[in-house]
């Protein structure tokens, strides 16, 4: 999956940023980005604890990928896939909220999918229904089809290929 990963980022080109997996020597800058959100833009987002022990913890299982979106050497972007081993992964993403609407969500999107889909993994996502700013940005995404209501008034999402969509 990392060979994938590499080339999903190599082939993604957004001026003014660049795109990189994160590892231990990043933790500080992502637990950093994570604490200078405003509350309410990580209300809905809780893929581990974001306090730096745990981002270290996640940077060393094999199972979590996580990328960055750095703008010079500032990170302003975080997501990342959990791999489990039936073959599925779940994706998420967080852009820093001084960097929205400059593209950097579709080219993570662009990324984490291809990365999933030419390792062979089928990708998911958990939303919230009153998440309204990824609602609204998956209602706009082709690839994204609601399979099912969960409990708490979640969505679970598959993003599925299209013949175009691989690298």
């Amino acid at each position: 999956m990392l060979s994938e990963a590499e080339k999903a980022i190599a082939s993604e080109n957004l001026p003014g940023f660049r795109f990189e997996i994160l590892d231990l020597a990043s933790s500080k800058l992502l637990a950093d980005l994570l604490r200078e959100q405003p509350p309410e833009r990580l209300t809905h987002f809780k893929p581990h604890g974001f306090d730096l022990k745990s981002i270290e913890r996640q940077t060393l299982n094999p199972a979590f990928l996580m990328f960055g979106v750095f703008s010079n050497e500032t990170l302003v972007g975080y997501f990342f896939l959990r791999c489990f081993a039936n073959r599925r992964c779940f994706v998420g993403r967080m852009i820093d909220h001084q960097h929205d609407r400059l593209g950097i969500g579709r080219a993570m999107n662009r990324i984490m999918y291809y990365t999933a889909w030419n390792s062979g993994f089928r990708v998911f996502t958990t939303v919230s229904k009153n998440n309204d700013l990824v609602i609204r940005s998956h209602s706009r995404n082709p690839s994204a089809k609601v399979l099912k209501e969960l409990p708490n008034n979640y969505l679970l999402i598959e993003f599925l290929p299209d013949n175009t969509s691989r690298m």
